[in-house]
C-alpha cells in the first residue's frame, strides 16, 4: 500500500479512536448525573450514517478530525460552539423563573458539571495508562545492551568521563562496589545510587594488541537531582550495539533531507568516528558545534559520503540542541512479559514522563523558547502514525497512541473557552461569583476562542504542509 494511503487511514483510525475515548468519557459522566445526552458524534459536519438508541443520535460525520456530546441544554448544534443555555435563575421577562429540565445540563450543580467536563480528559489518560500497561504485559521490549558488558561508545570532550581519562573502546571491569565485569544495567543502577560523588572505576583498554587495566576515579553528575538521572551527564555513553546505524526517519527541513540521505541508509562513521546510537550521535554532535561533519553511508552495499551542517533544533521533547535531522532503528532488544502491578507502575513512570515533555514544549512555547513551527497538525500525525504503522512491531503505534491521547487530554484542559478546561474556568468563576455570567458574555467568549482555534488549526495546516517541502524543486 502506497505510504500516503497508509498514513491516512493509520491517522483516521487513531483520531478516531481517541476521539471516541475522550467522548466516551463526557458521555458516562453526563449519563451518571442524569444528564440528557441528544447528540454522540465522531467527526463535524454533515451526517453519513449513524442510529438513534433512546434521547442520543449516535451519528459519524463527514470531517473525522474530532468529535463532541450535545447535551441538553447546550447550543451549538454541530458541537463546535457548545455554549450554555441560560441557567436555572435566569428569568423570562414573561413567565418569570425559567424551569429547567431535569435533564438538562444547566440544572446540575457546578462540581456535577465540572467532573462532565473533565472526564473526556481523564478518559485519555486512562487510555494511555492502560495502552502502555498492556504493551508492558505482553512485549515489553528491553535493550539488550543493558545485559551486555559495559562497553564505552564515544566519549565528549571536557565531560566528567574525558576528565577521568577514560576512552571510546574501553570496557568498565569494576565501577564502585557494583558486581567485578558489570553489565550496563549494574552501572547504571550502581552510578543513579552514586549520583553527585566520586567513585572508583577500573578500566580494560587494549592498545596495540595488549589489555591492560587502568584505575582512576570518576564524578558522577546528575544535574537533575534524581528527577531524571543519565549516564550521559557524567559523558559515560553504552556502546549499544556492534554495528551501523540504519536510518529510519527523516525530518522535513533538516540538513539529513536536504544533503539527500534516504531511508535504509547504514551510517558507519561521522566525521571518521564511529558511532553505535542516536545517544552517540546527539553528543557527538554537541561536542563538535556548529561544525559541518562527514557522514561515511553504506547504500545498497556501496559506500559514500554525505556533508552538511547541524541544524539548532528541538529534538521533539523540548530539548535543545544541533540536529541532523534523522531517527534510526532502536538497538537490539529482547522481549519480555511483565507481571500486571509492574506494567502498571512502568506505565505511569511512562506516561508521566510523556507528561512533562507535553507539558515542557508548551511553556517553552509560551515562552518563546520554542518556534510554533515545531508543532505538526493532521498531516504530521499522519506521517508519524504511518512511520509507526508500518514498523516491525506494535510498541511504536502503541507509545505513538499513548503519547496523542495525552496530548488529547492535557490540551483539552487547557483554560481556554470552547475546549474542556475553559469550561471548567467559567464555573470555578462562577462559583466564586456565586453567580451564573450572563450568556451573552459566555458567548461572546466562545465566539473568539472559536475563531482564534480556527486561525491556529489553520497555520497548523499550512506549517504541515510547508514541511513536505513541495515547491523546494520550484526553487533555482
Amino acid at each position: 500500500m502506497p505510504f500516503f494511503l497508509t498514513a491516512t487511514i493509520s491517522m483516521i483510525i487513531v483520531l478516531g479512536i481517541m476521539v471516541l475515548v475522550h467522548e466516551l468519557g463526557h458521555f458516562i459522566a453526563a449519563k451518571f448525573f442524569g444528564v440528557r445526552v441528544e447528540v454522540f458524534s465522531i467527526g463535524f459536519g454533515t451526517r453519513l450514517f449513524g442510529f438513534r438508541h433512546g434521547d442520543t443520535d449516535y451519528r459519524v460525520c463527514l470531517l473525522p478530525l474530532g468529535g463532541y456530546v450535545k447535551m441538553a441544554g447546550e447550543l451549538g448544534g454541530d458541537g463546535t460552539v457548545p455554549l450554555s443555555g441560560s441557567s436555572s435563575n435566569q428569568e423570562n421577562e414573561n413567565d418569570g423563573p425559567r424551569v429547567l429540565d431535569p435533564g438538562d445540563l444547566n440544572a446540575k450543580p457546578r462540581w456535577q458539571r465540572m467532573i462532565i467536563g473533565f472526564a473526556g480528559p481523564f478518559a485519555n489518560f486512562l487510555l494511555a495508562f492502560g495502552l502502555m500497561t498492556g504493551l508492558y504485559m505482553m512485549h515489553n521490549e528491553v535493550p539488550r545492551y543493558l545485559s551486555d558488558p559495559a562497553v564505552l561508545d564515544f566519549v565528549p570532550a571536557n565531560s566528567f568521563a574525558a576528565k577521568a581519562g577514560l576512552q571510546p573502546g574501553d570496557t568498565i571491569v569494576r565501577f564502585d562496589s557494583a558486581p567485578e565485569n558489570p553489565t550496563w544495567d549494574d552501572v547504571r543502577i550502581r552510578a543513579a545510587l552514586d549520583a553527585n560523588s566520586t567513585v572508583p572505576v577500573t578500566v580494560a583498554r587494549t592498545v596495540n594488541g595488549q589489555t591492560r587495566d587502568i584505575q582512576t576515579q570518576l564524578f558522577i553528575n546528575d544535574p537533575t537531582k534524581g528527577q531524571n538521572f543519565q549516564l550521559s551527564n557524567s559523558g559515560i555513553i553504552p556502546r549499544m550495539q556492534a554495528g551501523p546505524l540504519k536510518v529510519m526517519q527523516i525530518v522535513p527541513g533538516f540538513p539529513a533531507a536536504q544533503v539527500g540521505l534516504k531511508l535504509g541508509d547504514e551510517i558507519t562513521a561521522i566525521n571518521g568516528v564511529s558511532l553505535h546510537s542516536v545517544q552517540a550521535v546527539i553528543a557527538f554532535l554537541q561536542s563538535n558545534g556548529k561544525n559541518p561533519v562527514t557522514l561515511s553511508i553504506l547504500r545498497d552495499g556501496k559506500p559514500m559520503q554525505l556533508t552538511m551542517a547541524p541544524k539548532w533544533g528541538d529534538d521533539g521533547s523540548g530539548v535543545m540542541g544541533y540536529r541532523l535531522g534523522f531517527g534510526t532503528a532502536p538497538p537490539p532488544y529482547t522481549v519480555q512479559q511483565m507481571p500486571f502491578l509492574a506494567a502498571a507502575h512502568k506505565s505511569a513512570v511512562t506516561n508521566m514522563h510523556y507528561s512533562g515533555y507535553i507539558l515542557d514544549v508548551l511553556h517553552r512555547l509560551l515562552t518563546h523558547r520554542s518556534e510554533f513551527q515545531q508543532l505538526s497538525g493532521p498531516i504530521g500525525i499522519a506521517q508519524q502514525t504511518g512511520e509507526a504503522v508500518e514498523m516491525a512491531s506494535w510498541q511504536p503505534i502503541i507509545a505513538l497512541m499513548a503519547l496523542i491521547s495525552l496530548n488529547l487530554g492535557i490540551m483539552n484542559l487547557l483554560p481556554i473557552p470552547i475546549l474542556d478546561g475553559g469550561m471548567i474556568t467559567l464555573l470555578l468563576i462562577e462559583e466564586v461569583l456565586r453567580h451564573d455570567l450572563k450568556p451573552e458574555v459566555k458567548e461572546r467568549l466562545y465566539q473568539v476562542a472559536f475563531v482564534m482555534l480556527v486561525v491556529f488549526f489553520a497555520f497548523i495546516m499550512v506549517n504541515d504542509v510547508a514541511k513536505l517541502n513541495l515547491f523546494s524543486k520550484l526553487k533555482p
